[in-house]
């Protein structure tokens, strides 16, 4: 069981469009950091790079859902005669 700094609005982030990734503030002064991946994988926890301190972040996940269908591979059926 994880116990959070907080839980954090995923609206209170700054998103860095280059890097697809979520920033918040930390006491520590360094950024809770998670990624658009974490976050379309369901992920909801940012941690922060420079002390122990992690967050729960708060967000629709249907919102993050990249709606990427994967097609089972097809299967060719061969017929034999007996």
């Amino acid at each position: 069981m994880s116990i959070f700094h907080d839980e954090v609005e995923i609206e209170d982030f700054e998103y860095d469009e280059e890097t697809e990734t979520y920033y918040f503030p930390c006491p520590c002064g360094d950024r809770f950091a998670i990624t658009k991946e974490d976050l379309e994988n369901g992920e909801e926890v940012a941690t922060c790079p420079s002390c122990s301190l992690i967050v729960k972040v708060i967000y629709d996940k249907d919102q993050f859902m990249c709606g990427e269908i994967i097609e089972a591979p097809a299967t060719e059926v061969q017929l034999v005669k007996t």
